[in-house]
C-alpha cells in the first residue's frame, strides 16, 4: 500500500513541476516585407514645343475664323484681341505728320488689316466743277500746281509699298526711300518721281484715294522705269492690269476732229451729273458710275458745283484689295483685306506664314504727292495657329 501511495505522489509531483514549467512556446514565424505591385513604367513624353514669340519689332497678324465687315466700322471683338503697332508718319505737305496705328488678323485664306489715323479734315472737294455766272463751268484748281502737285483741292490718301520677293536692295533698311527721287525733271515735276533702283526689282503699291476708290484699294506696282515726258510719266509707278471698272474725270465729250465715227473728251464742261450730291459744297465729292445721268446745265445756278469724279468698282487684277472706310471726329478708320496668295506676278504675296514682309506706310493730307512718310520699313509676321 505504501508503495502504491509512494507511486501516487510522484506522479502528482511531477504532473505539478510539468504545469509550472509549461509547454515552449510554438516560435513565431519571421517577418517578411511585401513586395510592392508590380506598376507600369511611365510613359516616355514628348519635349513640349517652344512658345512662339515675335520678333523684336515686328507687326503682328493674328489667326482668326472669320473675316471682318470691311465697313471702317471695327466692331468685331478680334480687333480688340490683336497687336497694335504705331508708325510715326512726318513730312507731309505744310508739315503734316500723324500717327498711323495698324493691327492685323488673318483667316485660313485672306488677311485684312485696320488702319487709323488722325487727320483733322476731311478732304472731299476734289477739284470739282463750278458753274460761273455767264453760264460756263469752271474746274477749280490749286493755283499753284504747277504739274501734278495738287495740294489746294484734293483728297485724303494712305498708301503701303511692300517689297515683292525681297527683291528691292536694301528696302529692308531703307523701306520706300529707295525708290524716291526727290528734285528729278522739277520744272514738269515739282516733287521728283518713283522707281526702284535696277531691273527686276518690284514694289506691290496699295494705295488707298478716299475720293476715286470704291469699296477697294487702287492695286498698283513699282518697278525700275525712269522719267520720260513721253512714254513715262509717272515713271516707275504703274497700276495693275484691270478689266474694266475704276474711276474717270467728268468730262463732257464732243466728235474727234480726225475721226467723226469717234468722240473725244470735252474740257469745258461736265458730262455726267447725279441727283445724290450737295450742288452748294460739292460733297460727297464723286458721282457713282451707277447712279450717273447725262449732264444737263438747266439743273443747275450759278455758283453751284458738280463733283469732277466718276466711278464704280475695279475688275481684275486691280481690284484685289477690298476696304471700307469711315472719317469721325478727326479720325478716318479704314478696314482692308486681300487673299493671302492673289497669284499675280504684280503682288506680294503672304504664302510663307512663317516668313517676315517688309512695308513702308505713307499718308497724304489733301495731298496729290507730298506725303507724310515713316523713316525705317515695318515688317508683318503672322502668329502660327
Amino acid at each position: 500500500m505504501k508503495k502504491i501511495m509512494f507511486v501516487l505522489s510522484l506522479v502528482v509531483f511531477a504532473t505539478l513541476i510539468l504545469s509550472a514549467c509549461g509547454t515552449p512556446p510554438t516560435p513565431a514565424p519571421a517577418a517578411t516585407e511585401v513586395p510592392p505591385a508590380a506598376t507600369e513604367p511611365p510613359a516616355p513624353t514628348e519635349p513640349s514645343a517652344p512658345v512662339w514669340e515675335a520678333p523684336k519689332g515686328a507687326f503682328v497678324a493674328i489667326p482668326v475664323d472669320a473675316a471682318p465687315t470691311l465697313d471702317g466700322v471695327a466692331d468685331e471683338a478680334f480687333w480688340s484681341d490683336a497687336e497694335e503697332i504705331v508708325i510715326d508718319v512726318d513730312g507731309g505737305y505744310g508739315g503734316f505728320e500723324t500717327k498711323v496705328h495698324l493691327k492685323a488678323v488673318y483667316t485660313a485664306d485672306s488677311v485684312y488689316f485696320l488702319v487709323t489715323y488722325e487727320d483733322p479734315t476731311e478732304s472731299f472737294f476734289r477739284s470739282p466743277w463750278q458753274m460761273q455766272e455767264d453760264g460756263s463751268w469752271t474746274k477749280i484748281k490749286d493755283p499753284d500746281d504747277k504739274g501734278g502737285d495738287n495740294n489746294l483741292v484734293y483728297e485724303d490718301k494712305m498708301a503701303f509699298i511692300w517689297n515683292i520677293n525681297n527683291s528691292i536692295e536694301k528696302f529692308e533698311t531703307k523701306g520706300c526711300y529707295t525708290a524716291c527721287h526727290d528734285g528729278e525733271n522739277p520744272d514738269t515735276k515739282p516733287y521728283g518721281n518713283k522707281y526702284t533702283a535696277g531691273e527686276g526689282q518690284l514694289g506691290d503699291i496699295w494705295h488707298w484715294k478716299s475720293i476715286r476708290n470704291l469699296n477697294q484699294l487702287d492695286d498698283q506696282y513699282l518697278d525700275w522705269t525712269q522719267y520720260n515726258a513721253e512714254t513715262a510719266k509717272e515713271a516707275g509707278r504703274k497700276s495693275d492690269p484691270k478689266d474694266g471698272g475704276g474711276y474717270a474725270d467728268n468730262y463732257g465729250s464732243m466728235p474727234d476732229p480726225a475721226d467723226a465715227a469717234k468722240t473725244i473728251p470735252d474740257k469745258s464742261l461736265p458730262g455726267f451729273m447725279s441727283e445724290n450730291i450737295d450742288k452748294k459744297t460739292a460733297a460727297p465729292g464723286y458721282i457713282l458710275e451707277s447712279e450717273a445721268v447725262p449732264f444737263d446745265a438747266t439743273a443747275f445756278q450759278p455758283g453751284d458745283y458738280l463733283p469732277g469724279i466718276v466711278k464704280s468698282e475695279f475688275t481684275g487684277d486691280r481690284g484685289n484689295i477690298s476696304a471700307g472706310w469711315k472719317w469721325a471726329d478727326g479720325v478716318w478708320t479704314i478696314e482692308l483685306g486681300r487673299l493671302l496668295d492673289t497669284g499675280s506676278e504684280y503682288d506680294v504675296q503672304f504664302a510663307d506664314l512663317t516668313a517676315s514682309y517688309y512695308f513702308g506706310v505713307a499718308v497724304f493730307e489733301n495731298a496729290q504727292v507730298r506725303h507724310a512718310t515713316q523713316t525705317a520699313p515695318t515688317f508683318l509676321v503672322f502668329t502660327p495657329r
